[in-house]
């Protein structure tokens, strides 16, 4: 099996609007999803993001903080799981709570890199 990412993004404020007894159905769903993931074999991880922290960006030499924006579209969770292959793993993230609570959800489904792959030339043999 294969591991992939997959990345949550939405509105930041997707979900401020939720009376408590949505928000109760919403997490349900996320357990009963996290619970099929896991029965099934394929759930590494899993985790919400808090909406706060640094964006920093620079080189070594100049560094810059800047606060974490939640205007806009953010990534506010992840699962880190095992599927055969992308479509596989397309195939789960379409079934997650997300996009049956909100019609602002986003997955970005991405596999992850488990060697890293050698691009040296090869120079050819001289005469």
């Amino acid at each position: 099996m294969k591991e992939f990412m997959l990345l949550i993004r939405n509105q930041a404020d997707s979900k401020t609007s939720f009376l408590p007894e949505l928000n109760l159905q919403f997490l349900e769903a996320c357990r009963v999803y996290v619970e099929k993931l896991m029965k099934n074999g394929n759930l590494k991880s899993a985790q919400p993001l808090v909406r706060e922290g640094k964006m920093i960006s620079g080189s070594k030499d100049s560094w810059n903080e800047a606060p974490y924006s939640t205007s806009t579209e953010v990534i506010v969770g992840y699962y880190h799981i095992f599927a055969n292959n992308l479509d596989e793993a397309i195939a789960m993230a379409k079934g997650n709570p997300e996009f049956e609570y909100t019609t602002t959800a986003r997955i970005e489904v991405r596999p992850i890199k488990m060697k890293e792959e050698s691009t040296a030339y090869v120079y050819p043999k001289g005469d």
